[in-house]
């Protein structure tokens, strides 16, 4: 997936010093820069970049601050594999051009071939957040690089929605397929199956199927994930990965089932409970309870199976059961407005009303400073379907 950069707009400010060359010794002739400019450019050009990498440090050695000559240096340096270097351009690069965008991704791309994966992922995320360049060949390998390292990570939402992003823009293949396979079997591999393996099959077919899915094809998605399953019936996380799929078609009776059968297969799977709870949430959430109340005694230590048995005990007017699992959640979350909301809820069917009106005090107060949301981890990634199902005048309302 890596792509060729020398064709970018070149945007970036850098610093280099030619270690061979005495500080005290460099001219700084205005005339003497121009001509190694120029013949630093026309050397790129005419693809002679070995020469052109000289030209351009000698250049970069009088004027520092030259954007176009750094830019060059440092994608040549990438082309060529010299990651090393050049993720040291563009480190300078970034400290010169704060708000530059594409300079902090290709910081990233550098860093991802040298292993050094938390600093690739935050400046790629980084480089996202400032903007790209309207690049689609660029955009194509950000995504792909930050969905491999999300999936690395085990983060596997945020790598699920990274990755369906960039089916969306057309970059269905192979690579994207093993990635998105094994991000929704939730694998956190470096590296996908042996080819020819049965773990490499169950792989692509769900990643595969999952593009589909990424792209809106859905009923294409669908018989690519149901032959994976008869393949592949015992393959752990393979019935979750499919009943992830129909509760996102709204097929709600058939992902509990295939969630349900993801337990029978795997009796400690906390996250397929998690699903079939909040699944069940406002549609059916006496039936969610038992999964919920599962998923809190296999992993008593993971606050949104707290947070979400409280919400299904309340939502069947169990207040007296939910409140001890809401302030459970609350230690997990203490700063999660929508919390507050489900405990000042809880507070008032039982009567208290100084404690309600605490919670309503706080909910108000983080839902005025925006905090950030902390409610589900990626792990869990469930935030969005309980909260979306809680609904937007409820969760506008304070808790009365």
């Amino acid at each position: 997936m890596k792509t060729i950069v020398t064709s970018l707009l070149l945007i970036a400010l850098g610093l280099f010093w030619d270690p061979a060359l005495p500080a005290q010794t460099r001219p700084a002739s205005p005339s003497s820069f121009a001509a190694l400019a120029a013949k630093a450019d026309a050397a790129r050009d005419a693809e002679r970049l070995d020469e052109a990498l000289v030209l351009y440090r000698k250049a970069l050695a009088l004027r520092p601050s030259w954007a176009e000559g750094w830019w060059s240096l440092g994608t040549i340096e990438y082309d060529q594999n010299a990651y090393t270097q050049a993720a040291r351009a563009f480190q300078k690069v970034t400290a010169l051009e704060v708000k530059n965008g594409t300079a902090y991704a290709m910081l990233g791309l550098c860093e991802f071939e040298l292993g050094r994966n938390a600093l690739a992922l935050q400046h790629i995320q980084k480089g996202k957040n400032l903007g790209l360049q309207k690049n689609a060949a660029l955009w194509n390998v950000v995504l792909y690089h930050e969905g491999v390292l999300l999936q690395r990570k085990g983060s596997f939402q945020a790598a699920q929605e990274t990755l369906e992003e960039l089916c969306l823009r057309g970059g269905q293949d192979d690579q994207v397929a093993n990635v998105l396979g094994m991000t929704l079997l939730r694998l956190t591999a470096k590296n996908p199956p042996a080819l020819g393996s049965s773990d490499a099959d169950v792989v692509a077919r769900i990643g595969r199927a999952e593009c589909l899915a990424g792209q809106k094809k859905y009923d294409e998605a669908r018989p690519g994930f149901e032959e994976a399953v008869k393949d592949h019936p015992n393959y752990p996380n393979v019935h979750y990965a499919y009943g992830l799929f129909l509760l996102e078609i709204r097929d709600l009776a058939g992902g509990v089932e295939q969630l349900k059968q993801e337990v029978r297969n795997n009796p400690d799977n906390v996250l397929a409970r998690l699903r079939i709870a909040a699944a069940q949430y406002k549609e059916d959430s006496a039936a969610g309870i038992p999964y919920a109340e599962e998923a809190v005694k296999v992993a008593p230590q993971l606050g949104f199976a707290h947070y979400l048995l409280g919400l299904l005990l309340l939502d069947t007017d169990n207040y007296e059961r939910a409140l001890p699992e809401l302030k459970i959640a609350q230690k997990a979350f203490p700063r999660e407005a929508k919390l507050y909301l489900a405990l000042g809820s809880a507070y008032s069917r039982a009567g208290r009303k100084q404690d309600a009106a605490r919670a309503r005090s706080m909910f108000e107060r983080l839902t005025k400073e925006g905090a950030s949301s902390t409610l589900a981890s990626d792990e869990v990634g469930l935030r969005d379907t309980v909260q979306e199902k809680m609904g937007k005048e409820q969760s506008a309302r304070p808790p009365q």
